[in-house]
């Protein structure tokens, strides 16, 4: 693995391990798509409102949007929970710019620099903006949300370090809390790239990837020792919806 993936890896495993959305303390629940509709389309009663939800994620911290009463007095915000990221990720799916084999410009455009050890401030300044623009493309590109968070450490950004690391760790725990990444629990995802990143935030390495009955996606690992799974199963039925939905074409 290369040496600038594994870096962020492990920062992101020493910070998810000791944060409020470990996935020993999750509550894992089954994924309920028409409900998340709901709560994220209602404009009036919801604080799940999606415009609102995406708002409160976008702000250089970590709480929800504050509101202000008639009279003028400000509500202090709410701290974002592990249900109002699995609203933000999973609600994304019925917002109009979803299009879950979204791919960016981004992505690979600074791979030249991933396979060093040490990087100059002008190059670490280089992935920053690179991975800003890639997120402004697809705010769920998780690759690129690590890369961001390594280049902000490296330039000593670290209080938005640690924000950007926030959300990442809350985003994971919203995928990880739909499931156990089993046959009969497996974890839902909407985006298949998104599987690839569970696994190595988790440690492992893909070695093959397998299309089950059900729209259920099966990714075989390089296993670390005999009590290592043989691999993690993830749904992919909402994609596969929505790609039939979308681009029936193709």
């Amino acid at each position: 693995m290369r040496y600038f993936i594994y870096t962020i890896i492990c920062a992101f495993m020493c910070c998810f391990a000791g944060s409020a959305a470990s996935p020993k303390k999750l509550e894992i629940r089954k994924v309920d798509f028409e409900e998340i509709r709901h709560v994220t389309q209602d404009s009036v009663g919801s604080r799940s409102y999606y415009p609102r939800l995406m708002a409160a994620f976008l702000r250089n911290d970590t709480t929800l949007l504050n509101d202000t009463l008639p009279t003028g007095e400000v509500i202090p915000g709410e701290v974002m929970t592990v249900d109002d990221y699995r609203n933000l990720y999973y609600g994304y799916v019925f917002q109009e710019d979803y299009n879950p084999f979204r791919t960016s410009v981004y992505s690979e455009k600074l791979e030249h620099l991933y396979d060093k050890k040490e990087f100059t401030r002008e190059e670490s300044v280089q992935i920053k903006e690179n991975a800003r623009d890639a997120l402004a493309d697809n705010i769920f590109d998780l690759r690129q949300m690590t890369f961001f968070i390594f280049a902000l450490k490296e330039i000593k950004k670290d209080n938005l370090a640690r924000i950007c690391q926030f959300r990442l760790n809350h985003i994971v725990a919203a995928i990880m809390s739909s499931g156990q990444g089993t046959l009969e629990h497996p974890w839902v995802v909407t985006s298949v790239e998104h599987e690839y990143n569970i696994i190595n935030f988790l440690g492992f390495v893909a070695t093959s990837h397998e299309e089950v009955e059900g729209g259920i996606d099966y990714i075989r690992i390089n296993k670390k020792d005999n009590k290592s799974p043989e691999g993690f199963y993830f749904d992919v039925s909402k994609i596969m919806e929505v790609a039939n939905r979308k681009f029936p074409a193709e």
